[in-house]
């Protein structure tokens, strides 16, 4: 009887398990209107607003982010102002390389590798490393960004920050085209 017990509940370990890992993936929202074409939405001046909520909801950080952004054919710079409510302010330099298919790859000086991304209808999926600095220590978290074109002007972006699979929180975005 135990040893039933203990695969009963290794088959739904498993059976949860995999089920975590199904998830949406951006070809699922290629119907959807209006058309995200980062060349277009981030050339420009675009103003963002966003916090930090770590995982048990908990707001942690707010802030505000100042992008100046240009594009040269199929490059593109994104130029990241950050303030947060603390005073304390940060930036992140973008290089961005838009290939066929609607991929983007990037790089920042605070990114660990190459940034993979993909559009498809109104959304965008972006995985990245990033270097974090936490109290004197520097840690590489993953981040899954999904940004989503609300309209001309507002696109509205959710990301979970992860270090070894484990779910570390999540930022919120509502970005606005100046």
């Amino acid at each position: 009887m135990n040893q039933r017990r203990t695969l009963l509940i290794a088959g739904l370990a498993s059976v949860v398990t995999l089920a975590g890992c199904a998830g949406p993936q951006v070809s699922d929202y290629v119907q959807q209107k209006p058309l995200l074409e980062l060349d277009r939405y981030f050339n420009g001046r675009v103003l963002a607003h966003g916090i930090f909520q770590k995982r048990d909801g908990a707001v942690a950080r707010r802030f505000t982010v100042v992008m100046d952004c240009h594009w040269e054919g199929n490059q593109g710079v994104l130029d990241e102002h950050f303030s947060y409510s603390d005073g304390s302010t940060e930036r992140r330099v973008w290089r961005l390389t838009k290939h066929a298919d609607g991929r983007y790859t990037g790089r920042a000086d605070d990114v660990v590798g190459e940034a993979q991304g993909q559009t498809s209808g109104n959304a965008f999926r972006w995985n990245y490393t990033l270097r974090l600095p936490v109290d004197g220590s520097v840690y590489e978290v993953q981040f899954d960004d999904w940004m989503f074109l609300m309209d001309d002007r507002v696109m509205l972006n959710r990301a979970t920050m992860s270090k070894f699979g484990i779910r570390l929180g999540e930022v919120l975005l509502s970005f606005t085209k100046v």
